[in-house]
């Protein structure tokens, strides 16, 4: 933080600006309760409302009742999207501009790509209890675990029970990837299972403050699922082995149908090619090792379902339900990590059933087929790793006419720093980065027409974009820019850079003038993991020169 007393001046103006403001709300009964939902690695096309084959009744619920949104975009990874979401600024803008800094290796400088949250910005969380709220997250953090002032008491939850790091185990979680409640490391024992576990605190924490007095809260639910390992019960896993032996192309294929049928995709739309082995080309001991990934990755998303069910059904019984606003999203597309085949085998799976903490990953031919109809995976901003799903439920709040129907206008991670502002009645602070989203609110009240007038932007390990209401110029990292009409080509197959340099230059300019301000890195991209690799061998190199 360059400058300390500067930021101290306008956290004491904003507080007495809430104090103000929530003396004026004091009165009002009906501010909604608010919940984010966020899932780990989940592509475009697992949930049943979006496509998938996977059982998910109770999300499907809050989508049929509520609304679908088909442009929802995230940061393209992990921590740049729990960050940009929890201040409403780009990921850069506080300090994640990669990725978080790993467990006892600090990067030793400051700015975009310092690798923790930055103190010079506001959470939603430090916004909301100022406006009254009770503040409230289970889950996972990934915004810096090695520095205290990063953790989510000290980031404004009046609760936490999580994991402050990326990855963890989801049924033995431990050592620097362990479990954290409040600011206190603590063991977990034999029935701790993630997901589930993550579920019944957010239930218990309710129940307390809806006994404790009539103020809403705010419920950041993260779950870590279905990020790998992909540590599925066994129960689910067996629900789901044998359901993939047809392989990736039949699965896309079922899929589409499927999103067609729904409305959510153009009956003429042009899914992008699977990239991968054909199905056929390989063995069958490949072929079972893989449908066993594919389910395990399918029954992680079934254990979130159930738990969304046990969510809702812990608020019907307490009366909150009906004025309960629940944002249900994923931060990135399905995950490639993990080769071309993934990781993992029915070997790997049978004892002890997929606790393993070297674990099953899904794999680049896998990821492809969840994000159908999209292009790419997680860590690159083509539409299949950075336009995930997005529910909106709100039974007070969404008309019946409304309910249950999609939204197709343009919306970002940032935005939800505004509408948690517009539905508490806060207000976001002046002295600190603009917030860089607007409402959504006009989208759930059924106003069809663009929120986002101006240039939106992402960057992510080179890879960059840019949308520009139906225009998208997009790039992979030191690979020429590409340029979509979006209104006509949701899957980016016609690259119109060519024959439209004048918008392609123009966008790229804006794009270029948005990086610079931001202290994005280009054209050469900072990668945390490189830095740390090349820091490793010029300490090594030192050592054996003395």
């Amino acid at each position: 933080m360059k400058n300390p007393q500067v930021f101290a001046v306008s956290i004491l103006g904003f507080a007495l600006a809430c104090q103000l403001a929530w003396a004026a709300e004091a009165g009002r009964s009906d501010r909604p309760n608010i919940v984010i939902v966020l899932v780990d690695d989940m592509g475009f096309s697992d949930l049943g409302c979006y496509g998938g084959e996977i059982d998910t009744p109770n999300i499907d619920r809050l989508a049929s009742g509520g609304l679908r949104f088909t442009q929802f975009y995230n940061a393209g990874r992990c921590c740049p999207t729990r960050a940009s979401l929890m201040t409403g600024l780009h990921p850069h803008q506080v300090g994640i501009g990669h990725m978080t800094a790993p467990p006892n290796q600090p990067l030793g400088f400051e700015g975009a790509y310092q690798g923790y949250l930055s103190d010079h910005c506001i959470t939603i969380a430090e916004m909301l209890r100022q406006a009254g709220y009770h503040t409230l997250m289970t889950g996972k953090w990934h915004l810096g675990s090695d520095r205290r002032e990063c953790w989510p008491l000290q980031r404004g939850f009046d609760r936490y029970f999580g994991g402050l790091s990326g990855a963890f185990n989801y049924f033995k979680p431990g050592g620097s990837r362990g479990i954290t409640d409040g600011n206190q490391a603590v063991t977990t024992d034999a029935s701790f299972y993630a997901t589930d576990t993550f579920t019944d605190v957010a239930c218990q924490y309710i129940s307390d403050v809806t006994e404790a007095d009539d103020q809403p809260f705010f419920l950041y639910l993260a779950y870590n699922a279905p990020h790998w390992p992909l540590n599925s019960k066994w129960k689910e896993f067996q629900k789901y082995r044998g359901k993939y032996t047809a392989g990736w192309e039949h699965l896309m294929k079922r899929r589409l149908a499927r999103q067609k049928q729904l409305g959510l995709v153009e009956e003429d739309i042009v899914p992008a090619p699977h990239v991968g082995p054909k199905w056929n080309s390989l063995g069958d001991k490949q072929r079972d090792d893989l449908d066993a990934i594919m389910a395990a990755y399918a029954g992680c998303i079934d254990s979130i379902d159930q738990n969304i069910g046990k969510l809702t059904d812990h608020l019907e019984r307490l009366g909150r339900l009906d004025n309960t606003v629940i944002f249900f999203l994923s931060d990135n597309g399905a995950c490639q990590e993990g080769g071309t085949l993934g990781k993992g085998s029915e070997a790997m799976v049978k004892d002890p059933p997929l606790e393993t903490t070297a674990g099953v990953r899904l794999g680049l031919a896998w990821a492809g087929a969840c994000n159908t109809p999209f292009r790419l995976y997680k860590h690159y901003v083509h539409e299949g790793g950075a336009c995930t799903p997005m529910i909106a439920s709100w039974p007070r709040g969404i008309s019946g006419d409304w309910a249950g129907s999609f939204v197709r206008q343009t919306a970002y991670l940032p935005d939800f720093m505004a509408t948690c502002a517009e539905l508490a009645g806060a207000e976001y602070p002046s002295g600190l980065p603009a917030c860089q989203g607007v409402s959504i609110l006009p989208l759930l009240r059924g106003i069809d027409e663009p929120i986002h007038v101006d240039p939106i932007y992402w960057e992510h390990e080179g890879n960059a974009a840019m949308r520009w209401g139906d225009w998208k110029l997009v790039r992979e990292y030191q690979k020429p820019w590409e340029l979509y009409a979006m209104d006509l080509d949701r899957t980016e197959m016609n690259d119109l850079a060519a024959s439209q340099p004048a918008k392609r230059n123009e966008m790229v300019a804006l794009w270029e003038e948005w990086a610079t301000k931001n202290q994005v890195a280009f054209p050469e991209r900072f990668n945390m993991y490189e830095f740390l690799n090349r820091k490793k061998k010029e300490n090594q190199k030192a050592g054996k020169a003395q």
